[in-house]
């Protein structure tokens, strides 16, 4: 089973055809490229290998989609493909390994809050700067603004 949070109606990849999806049509519902879903399963990153029809063409099921999605949103995150990997590779062998999994996780979650928090920070600095120029063209000095000074013949 995977887990995934619901999405919002409109991003929610819409329910394959018993047949599957091609490849095409996984990749504009998951919103990731072709070479990208090659790409996760040449790595190690599918939890079930992705079906095949007599051709060879790989085929894909609502699973395959709700998997893509995890991974998509755990490296938009910043999780490393090793990170994601080894999860991949905790949920494919089943029962048993779920405090690992939470652990992987927690981690992770943490490593996300504390990227938000040095963004939240930076956030600050560029507010006040944008808070400083706009008193100073208001107040007509803007000119006044520390620029460094350039040595002659310096560049």
């Amino acid at each position: 089973m995977v887990e995934v949070n619901p999405q919002p109606e409109s991003r929610r990849p819409q329910a394959p055809s018993q047949a599957g999806l091609s490849i095409g049509e996984a990749a504009r519902r998951t919103g990731v490229s072709v070479h990208t879903l090659r790409y996760y399963e040449r790595v190690g990153l599918v939890v079930t290998p992705v079906d095949r029809t007599h051709g060879g063409r790989r085929r894909y099921h609502p699973l395959d989609l709700e998997w893509i999605t995890i991974c998509t949103r755990l490296r938009a995150t910043g999780m490393p493909i090793r990170g994601i990997r080894h999860y991949a590779e905790l949920v494919a062998a089943g029962r048993g390994n779920e405090e690992e999994r939470l652990d992987l996780l927690e981690s992770h979650r943490a490593d996300v809050l504390a990227g938000i928090a040095e963004l939240q920070e930076n956030l600050k600095l560029i507010d006040h700067k944008i808070d400083v120029y706009r008193g100073r063209l208001a107040a007509g000095d803007a000119d006044q603004l520390w620029a460094p000074n350039r040595s002659p013949g310096a560049d």
